[in-house]
């Protein structure tokens, strides 16, 4: 008897489960860049690192069986689109983290806020591709959430930038100026990434139901 229910019993399909681990990467990578904004050490740098490589082996090994399956439950072009801008955002957070070494910027408050919304956003992206199998209409919801999170990001990167423009005085300013914007950027490329991620989400749920 037990070994007709394990026979009939839906078994979790294997691209959901490998863009759910890449969900789960890119939230442990957005909290250890989280981590890194509050103390910037090279061991916390490293780990945004090391969290980038593992979800980069991720998505190599989801392409390579999208390249060798013939029929998807969910169509290829969104499985890898979604793939790819889950990929994204992880991406940014490790360019964030390696200018900010290069640039000898330090953290302020408008990036840890930044971090810290951005972490939510992740969360609800993760959870939507949880219940993208059984429940698509909560993974909709969860879609929504991340995309309102993706906007209040940049309302922070908004008056980020407005600050920016009351710091000039003389030409150390400036460059400092100039090297936040950039990492600012950064942060914002995150948050378009995960708009993204979100809005594949919403186009998969649509073609499901």
């Amino acid at each position: 008897m037990k070994l007709l229910r394990r026979l009939f019993q839906r078994r979790p399909d294997r691209f959901i489960q490998l863009l759910l681990r890449q969900a789960e990467f890119t939230v442990q990578g957005v909290e250890a860049l989280a981590a890194y904004l509050e103390d910037p050490s090279h061991e916390r740098a490293d780990e945004v690192t090391r969290l980038e490589k593992e979800a980069d082996e991720v998505r190599r090994i989801l392409i390579d069986e999208l390249n060798r399956t013939f029929v998807t439950p969910i169509d290829r072009e969104d499985i890898h689109a979604l793939s790819r801008a889950i990929d994204d955002v992880l991406d940014y957070a490790y360019t964030t983290v390696g200018e900010m070494a290069i640039l000898e910027v330090e953290p302020n408050n408008y990036l840890r806020r930044m971090a810290s919304l951005l972490i939510d956003a992740t969360r609800e992206i993760r959870l939507g591709v949880l219940r993208l199998s059984d429940h698509p209409g909560v993974a909709e919801d969860h879609a929504v959430r991340a995309k309102a999170l993706e906007n209040r990001v940049e309302w922070v990167y908004r008056e980020a930038i407005a600050a920016l423009f009351h710091m000039p005085k003389d030409m150390d300013h400036i460059v400092e100026m100039l090297k936040l914007r950039e990492i600012y950027r950064h942060m914002s490329n995150a948050a378009d990434r995960g708009d993204e991620a979100a809005n594949v989400l919403s186009d998969i749920v649509v073609k499901m139901t």
